[in-house]
């Protein structure tokens, strides 16, 4: 992540304001808009696929920790996932 002097693009009034609250430290400000986590990747539909398979290796009964060494995962993970796929 880069970044951006302050100097270079807010007015001086303005950072005097924000240096009332902090000064001297890195601050991050959010985006007006804000994208679902995975949305500009494939990492969201990896997952997916990913969990999809473990549960499908659960059902044909692979247990967890066969799961875990062949997704390369904890037992916990593979537990956490299972949990959420049977209540979705």
């Amino acid at each position: 992540m880069s970044y951006i002097k302050a100097e270079d693009i807010l007015p001086k009034e303005l950072i005097e304001t924000i240096q009332q609250y902090v000064e001297g430290k890195s601050i991050y400000i959010p985006s007006k808009e804000k994208q679902e986590w995975g949305s500009s990747t494939s990492a969201k539909t990896f997952f997916r696929e990913r969990n999809e398979k473990i549960y499908a290796g659960h059902l044909q009964g692979l247990s967890n920790g066969e799961l875990a060494l062949s997704f390369s995962l904890s037992e916990k993970s593979i537990q956490r996932i299972l949990r959420d796929l049977k209540t979705a």
